[in-house]
């Protein structure tokens, strides 16, 4: 039989008493006074931060964007069809975060960083928000026959996505392109951002400026990485000086406005020359481009003033019509411009000409003596294919 010993049992609960601590976790808690259309209003989360994540009671996470005297605006990142009103909400202290590394490289990611291409957990970075699956599917398709998915990351939330998810979806991106930068892995040249919030002027004007200056290039001392962004804006009937699209022709350096009427009229790519502007400009072309290029934008630009250029005019909008995924080399640009420009209508073979733009990069007299020789010949070698 065991004896129990009465300082032994007094022993053992006074260790324990002495050992034990209690942990006071203050939580910051509210209830909801109503949710519908992707928006929840909180009441009593009194301290909560601009942007932090809250968890509601069913599990489905939100982000305090709008911080009120007697509420919080919350946008869901999930349709929110079990969350009540009357439950609870309580403030989780973190931002929006997603991991980032170099597993992600051809791999379709949604704005939350979880991959959605079936092809399990992870071991060029483009963003398709608000498109259809099909269309995300054809360009996907497209990179892996091109073998550009061994460089590229497919962020993509569709047009049946939550909305607050498709607003993130321009942020993960960014995210993802920084770590890039910051690592030097690898190079990411070009980010489309698509963001579609209409608010108020100010709260416009924060958020086009909080994703699109991100995008810049790093110092020599952090390795001179880069990010270019590539917002696209879609216009209210053209309307290029709506307070959205001027608020994004502020930020970036130009834009190039693709008109509808010119695409329903077959011209691709449909740019409307007069209302684009860069102010990169000529910087970033070559010589030759500039010699050959300047005059014929300015006739495009100055059609409706000057009808006698209306042939020139529909010569140089056909040849500069592209076939999709198929683009030109600078040489062959310079040689269909000129073509067009000079009132010639027919291809011709670039031969010597090539040779001399890619060596000097100049669109030299020899050049242009060349071209006036050859392009003659060409129309009567290609007049003697048809009539055989």
């Amino acid at each position: 039989m065991v004896t129990l010993r009465a300082d032994e049992i007094s022993n053992i609960i006074r260790e324990r008493i002495e050992q034990y601590s209690i942990e006071v976790k203050i939580v910051n808690t509210g209830t909801v006074l109503q949710v519908g259309d992707g928006i929840a209003r909180i009441h009593g989360l009194d301290e909560e931060m601009a942007g932090e994540l809250v968890e509601f009671e069913e599990g489905t996470i939100g982000i305090a964007l709008n911080l009120e005297s007697n509420n919080v605006g919350v946008v869901l990142m999930g349709d929110g069809l079990m969350i009540q009103e009357g439950s609870s909400v309580k403030a989780t202290g973190r931002i929006a975060q997603i991991p980032v590394s170099e597993a992600y490289l051809g791999r379709v990611i949604n704005a939350l960083a979880k991959p959605i291409d079936g092809r399990g957990k992870f071991l060029l970075l483009n963003l398709a928000i608000g498109q259809k699956a099909s269309s995300v599917a054809q360009v996907v398709t497209t990179f892996q026959e091109r073998g550009a998915m061994e460089y590229t990351i497919v962020v993509a939330e569709t047009a049946d996505s939550p909305a607050t998810l498709q607003y993130l979806a321009p942020y993960t991106g960014a995210a993802l392109a920084e770590y890039f930068i910051a690592s030097l892995s690898t190079n990411v040249s070009s980010i489309k951002k698509t963001t579609r919030t209409r608010s108020l002027s100010r709260r416009c004007f924060y958020l086009h400026s909080r994703l699109l200056e991100r995008a810049a290039k790093s110092s020599s001392r952090l390795g001179e990485g880069s990010m270019t962004a590539l917002p696209i804006v879609e216009t209210q009937s053209g309307d290029v000086s709506a307070y959205i699209p001027t608020n994004v022709i502020s930020i970036t350096d130009g834009q190039i406005f693709l008109s509808a009427d010119l695409f329903n009229a077959g011209i691709r790519p449909a740019i409307n020359v007069g209302i684009s502007v860069s102010r990169v400009g000529s910087a970033a072309q070559i010589k030759a481009m500039k010699q050959v290029a300047g005059k014929s934008k300015l006739e495009l630009a100055q059609f409706a003033d000057h009808s006698e250029s209306i042939g020139k005019r529909s010569t140089i909008t056909r040849i500069a019509q592209t076939i999709p995924i198929r683009p030109l080399t600078v040489e062959d640009q310079i040689v269909t411009i000129y073509t067009g420009a000079s009132g010639y209508l027919d291809p011709l073979e670039l031969g010597q000409f090539q040779e001399i733009i890619s060596s000097t990069k100049t669109f030299t007299e020899e050049a242009e003596a060349l071209l006036k020789e050859v392009i003659p010949e060409q129309i009567e070698q290609f007049l003697l294919q048809e009539q055989t």
